[in-house]
């Protein structure tokens, strides 16, 4: 149970920004119990290790959209850096530079959360197929039936014309 929570609370912290999912340094200070600014520190100082597909700056019209669905990051509204967001590959460089223990802990459900959310988004999208699928089939059934029925009008509209008038019977 408790660590579906820890699964939970991190998930609610994972955005899209750039077609990317990442976690902000504020949102991973807070989970690795540091300050951000000590985070950021550890980044600098190991650079190297985080090429911009592992971490890159949100730029200022990113961040003003993050606050602005965001209700928690209303702070981030007034900061004057940018915040720096990592990606999962991002993350797993960050166990190598933060070594405590709660940051090991941290980032093994980090980890998992990451592979939960692509089992996730790997049955979605087969769901997603099969819909599409049945629609299509749906559709091309639709059209069979909608060309059959207006055969059918055709038909009685030129069988109504030949009976207009009066029969005579016998």
């Amino acid at each position: 149970m408790d660590e579906l929570i820890v699964q939970s609370e991190i998930s609610s912290r994972i955005y899209t920004i750039r077609g990317e999912q990442v976690m902000l340094d504020r949102d991973l200070a807070e989970l690795y119990d540091v300050e951000t600014k000590r985070l950021n520190e550890q980044v600098k100082r190991n650079i190297e290790r985080f090429p911009d597909d592992f971490m890159f700056q949100l730029k200022e019209n990113e961040k003003n959209d993050l606050v602005a669905k965001c209700d928690r990051l209303n702070k981030m509204k007034y900061s004057t850096v940018n915040p720096n967001v990592f990606t999962e590959q991002g993350i797993y460089m960050l166990s190598s530079v933060l070594k405590s223990k709660k940051a090991i802990e941290v980032n093994i459900a980090i980890i998992r959360t990451f592979k939960k959310l692509r089992e996730f988004s790997k049955h979605y999208n087969a769901l997603a197929k099969k819909i599409m699928e049945v629609e299509r089939k749906n559709d091309k059934q639709y059209r069979e039936l909608k060309k059959a029925l207006d055969a059918l009008i055709l038909e009685s509209e030129a069988a109504e014309r030949k009976t207009i008038g009066f029969i005579k019977s016998e």
